[in-house]
């Protein structure tokens, strides 16, 4: 009963913030009761993002919801109402400009209902399911992607395209692209995704495909949250390497960087044993990145220095590749790394190698954030910007931001992805 007083308190502060129509109880039937929220530690983590650059007001409520109905009844009802109020997903609140905040409104903290305070009915959001024989995985909204790996691996399966953390939800990486080092094989996240539920602006909850729907799951896929909510995602999956030979090599040379990664990534229809799985590559523009979280290849007993790769100081590029395999095949992997690396024009002696199970491959930040946070580094801004630059710029980039703008001045992570258009 308490629990039914706190919340209809709740429902009649939106009401009264925001002008909601609504009677109390209407809100208390569409089922939602058991999982709003007003916890001051609900609303305080609602407010915030991985940014941190945005301080935005608290909402009113948290919605902790555990079926894509519930999401849909939420906005059915905002819509409904003569005046409405704001509802924004949340997923593990990796934004950087506040855009998955909503001041007096509600929050739908799509990760992290499946032991949050909003779950006092039991009720949580179902598990990945997945498909062996068809290679796919139906996971909810806001699964984590690392929960979602340790469900497919347990098939011996994997999906085949990743961000490089691993701590993000589906329905966020899904509504931005998820872009990673095997974007250039597999094309990002949403290339490889078979359908979607999702919730629209309306309060409708819709399944879409490229056959049903269509218009609507191309618009939610990468449309950053402007279409509708995905409450699940059917993921394509493939088998699951065991472990990963990675390698980093250096230049001093920005083109011949750029060709080394374009030739790369040209590859991506040869057989898997003519080609690397993961083509990334970073910038140096001061030894504290060369030998900091980003670079753990290199011992900080042994430092690297810059002006002894680069007589003249300046920057450096980073080529960041790994190939896949398994342990019955692990005798041809040396072979194929060589021959590979045998066309590539990078700096002599400065190869990097490290042998790892896939794993700890693909979650390879977060044991890197984790230390972050053991020394008070995390919670910290974090102002990120992503661009897609057009292959016949790139040069001019490098020479106005890396070696003009930035020049020596930052520590931060600068990563270059390349990519196929036609992914």
């Amino acid at each position: 009963m308490a629990t039914k007083l706190l919340l209809t308190f709740a429902i009649c502060r939106l009401i009264v913030t925001v002008g909601l129509t609504l009677d109390p109880t209407e809100l208390l039937l569409l089922g939602v009761d058991a999982q709003l929220s007003v916890d001051p530690t609900d609303v305080k983590a609602a407010s915030l993002d991985f940014g941190l650059l945005i301080g935005a007001q608290p909402p009113l409520a948290v919605m902790h919801p555990a079926s894509s109905q519930d999401v849909a009844q939420l906005v059915k009802a905002a819509y409904g109402s003569n005046f409405g109020f704001t509802v924004s997903a949340r997923g593990h609140g990796h934004s950087i400009n506040g855009q998955a905040q909503t001041a007096n409104g509600v929050v739908v903290q799509m990760s992290g209902s499946k032991g949050g305070s909003g779950m006092a009915s039991g009720r949580k959001p179902p598990h990945p399911r997945v498909w062996p024989q068809e290679r796919f995985v139906d996971v909810w909204g806001g699964e984590l992607w690392i929960d979602v790996l340790r469900s497919t691996l347990q098939h011996g399966l994997a999906p085949k395209s990743w961000t490089d953390y691993l701590y993000l939800s589906v329905g966020g990486t899904l509504s931005n692209a998820g872009i990673s080092g095997q974007a250039f094989n597999h094309g990002p996240q949403i290339s490889n995704v078979h359908e979607l539920d999702v919730v629209t602006g309306k309060g409708e909850l819709l399944t879409c495909s490229e056959e049903q729907n269509s218009e609507m799951f191309h618009a939610v896929l990468g449309g950053l949250g402007q279409f509708g909510i995905i409450t699940r995602a059917r993921i394509s999956l493939e088998p699951a390497p065991q472990r990963v030979r990675w390698i980093r090599v250096l230049y001093s040379n920005f083109s011949i960087f750029t060709s080394d990664q374009e030739y790369l990534i040209s590859l991506h229809e040869q057989p898997a044993s003519q080609k690397f799985d993961y083509v990334e590559g970073f910038v140096i523009v001061d030894e504290g990145l060369i030998n900091n979280w980003r670079s753990s290849f290199f011992s900080p007993h042994n430092p690297v220095k810059i002006s002894s790769l680069d007589p003249n100081g300046g920057v450096l590029y980073c080529l960041e590749i790994a190939k896949n395999y398994h342990e019955s095949t692990a005798s041809t992997v040396d072979q194929e790394v060589e021959s590979l690396l045998k066309k590539l024009n990078f700096i002599p002696a400065s190869v990097f190698t490290t042998d790892l199970p896939y794993v700890d491959f693909l979650d390879r930040v977060h044991k890197a954030e984790l230390k972050l946070r053991s020394k008070g580094l995390w919670e910290v801004p974090h102002p990120w910007l992503n661009l897609f630059v057009p292959k016949s710029k790139i040069a001019d980039f490098d020479k106005g931001v890396f070696k003009g703008i930035l020049g020596n001045k930052t520590s931060g992570p600068i990563l270059i992805y390349p990519m196929n258009k036609n992914k």
